[in-house]
């Protein structure tokens, strides 16, 4: 196991920025950058022993920093949308910027998290080798109560896994909700779209969305819609199907009600390319997870080694409390009082079939 630091050049504004490279014992490799604690590469092996990358991203600070599509970000304070772009906590209203259709917040406004510094390090740790980014969020920054400490724990561990553990806590209380934006093509960065790609969800309901992707509030079974993952199919067999759901999204960019929630660490999804052989297994022990095909993907800035990225050129696996919880009555909400600290563990297991 090993780790590689190394400048990944200077932001607009001339900050340096490092990237962290982990190394295991079979090859796979994976890095990370202090801006935004964001994933940058995730290289593993198909069938054959042939190593690709198969996160998508880019090659320079300055795309991560406007990162339009939300490539490989570490997500916060919030992930997903908030609908109307306010809420309300112990009974003072919080009202955020309106950066989703003019009317709802969406991964918490444009002060995104990736367009600021984390501080690295190397922790210790029994299952690999880890990089820890950490951050301090002040009371009213993109909108949210509280002064927070937070931090995200990514690990490869020698089983090809990579681990992500988050952790935060407040002064006051607040929403806690982060994910990861990455965006996976197990065929390889830049070899096309992912509609081949099969996947399965460990999910009998999902939360349908209005047009503007807010959820409703119901909580719908996937039996006998698009929306039904619980056998493994490929992503493009019902996503130009006849429904409503898909015509809002133009495709999947939808919440899952996880099933057996509240147990801890369990399978949430998997991906899988028959071409090249390789699989990748998600554990969350989170609610839900975002299942997005990358519908509004675009060629903003050139991808990694030039690539384009139009849209369906990726798929998203985005643990989550549910989207708009902390405004739904009936949901758990990812609200956390003073002191009271914020746990999780997300899991990208990778291999071959």
């Amino acid at each position: 196991m090993s780790v590689q630091i190394n400048s990944f050049g200077k932001t607009e504004n001339g900050i340096e920025v490092t990237a962290y490279t982990l190394k295991n014992q079979n090859g796979t490799e994976c890095s990370f950058i202090d801006l935004g604690a964001a994933w940058v590469t995730m290289k593993v092996r198909d069938r054959d022993g042939q190593f690709a990358d198969v996160v998508i991203g880019y090659d320079n600070p300055e795309a991560y920093y406007h990162n339009p599509t939300s490539c490989g970000e570490c997500v916060g304070r919030n992930a997903n949308r908030i609908g109307g772009a306010a809420f309300e906590l112990d009974g003072k209203r919080y009202q955020l910027a309106k950066n989703n259709n003019d009317r709802n917040n969406l991964h918490s406004g444009p002060d995104k998290w990736v367009t600021h510094m984390f501080q690295g390090s190397l922790p210790d740790g029994p299952d690999g080798c880890s990089v820890r980014f950490s951050k301090f969020s002040k009371d009213g920054e993109q909108g949210f109560p509280g002064n927070l400490d937070f931090s995200v724990t990514y690990t490869l561990t020698q089983d090809d896994a990579l681990k992500i553990e988050y952790e935060a806590s407040a002064d006051r209380t607040t929403v806690i909700n982060p994910t990861n934006h990455a965006y996976f093509n197990l065929s390889g960065n830049g070899s096309g779209d992912i509609l081949n790609h099969e996947v399965r969800i460990n999910a009998d309901a999902f939360t349908p969305a209005d047009e503007y992707s807010i959820p409703t509030g119901e909580i719908r079974g996937v039996a006998g819609t698009p929306f039904d993952f619980t056998k493994q199919k490929k992503i493009g067999q019902d996503i130009g199907a006849d429904y409503d759901q898909l015509r809002f999204a133009n495709g999947y960019d939808h919440n899952y009600a996880l099933n057996a929630p509240g147990t801890g660490l369990r399978f949430a999804a998997s991906l899988t390319d028959p071409g090249s052989g390789r699989r990748m297994e998600v554990y969350t022990d989170l609610p839900g997870m975002q299942f997005y095909t990358g519908n509004g993907l675009k060629n903003t800035y050139p991808g990694k080694d030039g690539a384009d990225y139009l849209p369906r050129t990726g798929v998203c696996f985005e643990t989550q409390y549910f989207p708009d919880a902390v405004n739904k009555e009936d949901w758990e909400k990812p609200v956390f009082k003073a002191g009271e600290a914020y746990r999780s563990t997300t899991i990208y297991k990778f291999g071959t079939v």
